[in-house]
């Protein structure tokens, strides 16, 4: 009989209905992990895939040189930071808006441009798409360079004198 109007249980249903109780809240909590994570890690950076054009690369000659490195890699032009190197300060000294006015290049109307002095025609033939169009853009006119120089050379690290 109830006490003061209320149904008392007995050990077996108090029991059982304790079981079901933690029972669906462990099956719940151990549900919201899954779905947490399942949400959480498309939000993650780690899935996103980081390459040459998204880094970050220093804006000076050593950064120009390492993005314009990890773009070969990606499409398979050869060359080395060492070889880039020497050719950039052989033909521009380091400097991006370096332009030679007096050989024959110049004289016939197509002066050699940029960090390693390639003239437009070359620039255009050898871009490689996913850089600048602007031939004076520094990691366009290396990876359009050492691109020219591995096929006519097997690598930028093959050039030690005007290409």
């Amino acid at each position: 009989m109830a006490v003061h109007g209320r149904h008392r249980r007995t050990r077996r249903t108090a029991r059982l209905t304790r079981a079901l109780a933690v029972g669906g809240t462990g099956a719940a909590v151990l549900a919201l992990p899954l779905i947490g994570a399942t949400s959480a890690s498309a939000a993650t950076p780690a899935t996103t895939k980081t390459t040459a054009t998204t880094a970050a690369y220093p804006n000076n000659l050593d950064g120009w040189i390492r993005k314009s490195l990890a773009i070969m890699q990606e499409r398979g032009i050869p060359g080395t930071y060492n070889g880039i190197y020497r050719n950039v300060m052989r033909e521009s000294s380091g400097n991006p808006a370096a332009i030679n006015l007096w050989d024959s290049n110049a004289v016939k109307g197509i002066p050699s441009k940029g960090l390693l002095q390639v003239i437009q025609p070359t620039f255009n033939a050898y871009h490689v798409p996913g850089t600048s169009f602007d031939i004076y853009d520094p990691v366009a006119n290396i990876t359009a360079a050492c691109n020219y120089a591995a096929d006519r050379y097997g690598s930028i690290d093959n050039v030690f004198s005007a290409y």
